[in-house]
């Protein structure tokens, strides 16, 4: 069966981004390693509580001026990535406090509630909790 092994994220410093996702976000720093034959890290992170063997985000070092026009704007200016959550307020009210910049604040939705942050970069994620039959959650 095939399945999303990583998503890449292209960052500008893999330190500053670890301190963001990891330090502000809560996320597991999965692997961080050094691959001397391309002189860049192999950084990948996944979302706090995740699977060991969820989809990781892989932190991408922009290694061109081409590729560091994409820092910030992956989608083009739409949300780019979904962090589902099984408590909306427990996680908004912990990245409230951490310092998360909040783009548009929580409303609710047939299909859950929902939040849109930006990154250090001005990626944009909804934070969102999925109403039963939505999303991530089985259908009945």
């Amino acid at each position: 069966m095939s399945h999303l092994a990583h998503i890449a994220l292209i960052v500008r410093d893999y330190d500053e981004a670890l301190a963001f996702y990891v330090g502000k976000l809560g996320f597991t720093l999965v692997e961080d390693s050094y691959q001397p034959e391309q002189d860049k890290r192999w950084v990948t992170i996944r979302p706090p509580g995740a699977p060991a063997n969820a989809t990781t985000i892989l932190l991408a070092c922009a290694s061109t001026d081409h590729q560091a026009r994409y820092i910030g704007d992956q989608a083009g200016g739409r949300v780019f990535l979904f962090l589902a959550t099984d408590d909306f307020a427990r996680d908004h009210a912990a990245f409230t406090a951490a310092g998360v910049d909040w783009v548009r604040p929580p409303a609710t939705h047939d299909y859950g509630t929902v939040a849109v942050f930006a990154d250090l970069y001005g990626n944009l994620w909804d934070l969102v909790q999925f109403a039963p039959g939505h999303g991530l959650t089985p259908h009945s």
